[in-house]
């Protein structure tokens, strides 16, 4: 594969998965969730486990999820070091939830700030262990650190969460495909993925036919030995 469709695969990486990319140019990151206290019971895993994810739950004060939603407004609008403000102010005077942390952790990634946004990813973690969101963000910022199999251990505790999540199928697949060299592996994530996207992807489509393609070829099946 030209290195050139390598790149851009890297980028989508973020964007298939509702994240940030480590790319130039791309959009301000989406919002993780609704504040969350630490510990929640376990959310069912079906298709709308991500729109629970965002609900609030009853023990948070009114004027906190006010200033939560003031500061996903201003992230969704492009003002990120406001969004960040607040976000940091809520994890000072609520430190037992996770969604201002994982937040931070997706602003500092955009950033560049790898080290900051693994730490807040982590600590988002720590206090919701049950949110298979946050432990895919964290997965994609080990990847962007080179830690690929803290990554993989984050995207397969995801799944064991929300089997119907599909966003860390995507990014194993990505994982064995770019960065682990196995393309059978990949190939399955790849294919679970495509099974939980019904309105499809067409660039993992065309992944998966070059793969198929790669196997078919001398029954090589993986990028690392090709010419």
């Amino acid at each position: 594969m030209r290195y050139a469709d390598l790149v851009r695969r890297c980028c989508v990486l973020g964007a298939l998965s509702a994240v940030l990319a480590g790319c130039a140019g791309v959009a301000p990151p989406r919002p993780a969730q609704a504040p969350q206290p630490a510990a929640p019971p376990p959310a069912p895993s079906s298709p709308g486990a991500a729109a629970r994810a965002k609900e609030t739950p009853s023990d948070i004060s009114p004027a906190v999820q006010r200033e939560y939603e003031g500061a996903l407004d201003a992230l969704n609008a492009g003002h990120t070091e406001e969004a960040a403000r607040v976000f940091r102010a809520l994890t000072l005077t609520n430190s037992n939830l996770g969604g201002p942390h994982a937040n931070l952790g997706m602003i500092y990634r955009q950033a560049g700030k790898q080290a900051e946004a693994v730490s807040e990813l982590e600590q988002a973690v720590r206090l919701n262990p049950q949110q298979p969101v946050f432990l895919n963000q964290l997965g994609i910022t080990y990847r962007q650190q080179g830690q690929f199999e803290k990554a993989r251990e984050a995207y397969e505790k995801a799944i064991a969460l929300d089997p119907s999540y599909p966003a860390p199928y995507l990014n194993l697949g990505i994982l064995f495909d770019l960065y682990f060299w196995n393309s059978k592996h990949a190939l399955e994530f790849y294919d679970r993925y495509l099974a939980l996207t019904p309105g499809g992807d067409d660039k993992v489509v065309k992944w998966v036919a070059d793969i198929k393609n790669r196997s078919q070829q001398g029954g090589k099946l993986s990028r690392r030995e090709q010419p």
